[in-house]
Formats: C-alpha cells, structure tokens, sequence
C-alpha cells in the first residue's frame, strides 16, 4: 500500500509539473475600468460607482491542469490545433495586444465624439493578422508565403500604406495573378519580397483576393490623452466597457446609478457594439465580483446567452445591447444619471 501510495504521488506530481499542449478558457477577473484610467488636460469627474471590464484566463497547462479542467464546467479546455489554428501562440499573443491597443484608441475616439470633441480616424498599416487558405493551396499562395505579422508595404512596385491603398493597388486583377508583394516581417528592419498567387474569396468564388485578414491598426487623434493601463491583457473585448468610463469619468454624474455593473463588447467606430469569446466563462467571473448586471453584444447567439445565464442562475442579469446608445439608455432605465455633456467643449 505504501508502495502505491508513493507511486500515485509520484504520478500527481510528475502531472502537476509536465506542461502539455492543451489550453484552458476560465473565468478570470472583473475590474473597475476608471482604477486604470489617466486622464491629462481635462476636467475629471471620479465616479463612485464604475464601470467593470471582465477578462478571461487562457494559459497552457499542466497534465494535471488539463484534468482538473475537464471536470470544472466553467473551464474550456482546448487542443493547440483546437484554440489557435494556423497561428502560433505567441503570434495570437502579440496580435491580441494590437487589438487591445486599437481597442483603447477607438473606445477613447467614440467616447470624446459623443461628447461633442473634435477628434478624427485615420487609417494605419497593412499587417497581416490571419491568412486564408483553400483546400490545396499552391506554394505560391498568401497561406504558404505570408506569415502573421508580416506588414505589406508595396504591391507590384505601388506603395500600399494604408488598407485603402492596397485595395487601390489590387484594381484589376483577377484570380490566379500573381503579385510581387514587398513585406516587413514583423521585428525585423529590412522588408522581403514575395510572390504571391491572388485566390478566390470564400464567400464569394468570383472575387480575388490576396489570401490574408488585415489587422485593425488605425489610429485616433482626440484634443486630450486618455490612458488606459491593461498591463498583460490582449483583445478588444473591453471596448464597451472603456468607452463608458471614459464618458463617466469626463461627464458629471453617476452613468451606473447604484446599480454594480460589469460590460463587455467590442466598439466600433460608429458605437455599435461587436460579440466576443468566453462568454460563459466571463459572466461567471462577473458574478464573482459581485455584479448585479451585465451588460454583453445583442450578436452573441441565443445558446450562447443561454450557456452563460445558466452557468450564473438568477443572481446576475445578463443584458443585450447592439450599440451605445442603447447601452446608456439600459443604465438611464437602471437609475443612471443622463450623459451630461454640458462641460465638454472642442
């Protein structure tokens, strides 16, 4: 028995400390938005009762991880093939901390655009954030040639150093052309060229293109700075959730009202709100915090919204909202005091 005994400690331990390809989405933390916020030149107004961001945790684990995770069902557990696909981990890292920059950028432009400043968005590099591939690519083709990463500076000898330029450059060509394609690879100082077979879209077989989904890199300029400090976080799920603390930290007033709220959506450029992963797993981290509402995209799938009230029960209210507008009016209807914009000025 003692024999036995050591063995099966010895097999746990060995389990505990072997790091295998397997991954988990849990349930990480909900957090006050305005705690991270700077703001320089311009009147701030703290709220008492802010704005919550939820994330989720998504490290690799051990075998004895792995197992654990299998049997919590709020924990995820995914192969490596499973959770990245085509893309390296270290690739989907990095890009996921250029979402988050550009998150930040067109959470801070909404915000100041709804107060009534004068801000504007232009467009930013061409870098490559996923590649397209069809069933038996050519060795010639984006999914074999570019890489995550790359930024595509010129095509065919014509600078390409926005999205729109590249569209402009791709005028006229038809499936099966090839490009000469100059790219940067991603942390190195000399570009590379590259052939480069043009394809059929997916979603539609008589439209070429390179073969690759573009990265959002565009970038804002507002009258003033506002920081957000997310340290290790990468996505753009929080972009919601920023753009109403900024609105709450430069209006007077309580947005929230008294009412413990947590958010997540991604923002775009026009207010309407994007789905996001995790959904499960965020609302239970958001019920942890003690959140009585929270408030996810009007896109997340009705199984989805179902798998997350139920993985939370009757203590959280889980809330759709398709734009911001409609986010402020569910926090108007909850006890939130209205956007004041009075102070804010161009």
């Amino acid at each position: 028995m003692l024999t036995v005994g050591a063995l099966i400690l010895m097999a746990i331990s060995i389990a505990g400390s072997k790091m295998i390809d397997q991954w988990e989405t849990a349930p990480g933390q909900a957090e006050a938005v305005a705690d991270r916020i700077e703001i320089s030149e311009a009147t701030r107004y703290r709220a008492v009762n802010k704005v919550m961001f939820v994330s989720a945790f998504g490290s690799r684990l051990t075998a004895l991880e792995s197992f654990i995770g299998w049997l919590d069902p709020d924990v995820d557990v995914q192969g490596k093939n499973e959770r990245f696909g085509s893309i390296s981990p270290a690739d989907q890292r990095r890009l996921g901390f250029q979402d988050m920059a550009t998150a930040k950028q067109i959470a801070e432009y909404v915000a100041l655009e709804k107060l009534g400043y004068e801000v504007s968005i232009t467009e930013g590099a061409v870098i490559v954030s996923d590649l397209v591939c069809e069933a038996t690519p050519t060795p010639d083709s984006a999914c074999e040639v570019l890489e995550i990463g790359d930024m595509i500076t010129s095509v065919n000898g014509e600078e390409t150093k926005t999205l729109s330029s590249l569209v402009e450059a791709l005028e006229g060509r038809v499936i099966g052309d090839v490009l000469e394609v100059e790219v940067l690879p991603y942390g190195k100082v000399n570009t590379e060229t590259r052939d480069v077979r043009m394809i059929a879209s997916p979603s539609d077989p008589t439209r070429p293109i390179v073969g690759f989904v573009p990265a959002d890199t565009r970038k804002v300029e507002v009258p003033f700075e506002v920081e957000i400090k997310t340290a290790a976080i990468g996505g753009p799920s929080a972009g919601l959730a920023f753009t109403l603390a900024i609105l709450d930290e430069l209006t007077p007033g309580e947005l929230l009202g008294q009412t413990k709220v947590a958010v997540t959506g991604t923002i775009n450029d026009d207010g309407t709100v994007g789905a996001i992963g995790a959904l499960q797993q965020k609302a239970v981290a958001v019920k942890r915090a003690g959140a009585k509402v929270f408030l996810v995209p009007a896109s997340q799938s009705d199984d989805e919204i179902k798998e997350a009230q139920d993985a939370v029960g009757e203590g959280l209210k889980i809330v759709r909202v398709a734009t911001l507008d409609e986010a402020l009016l569910v926090l108007s209807e909850m006890g939130g005091d209205p956007l004041n914009k009075v102070n804010a000025t161009n």
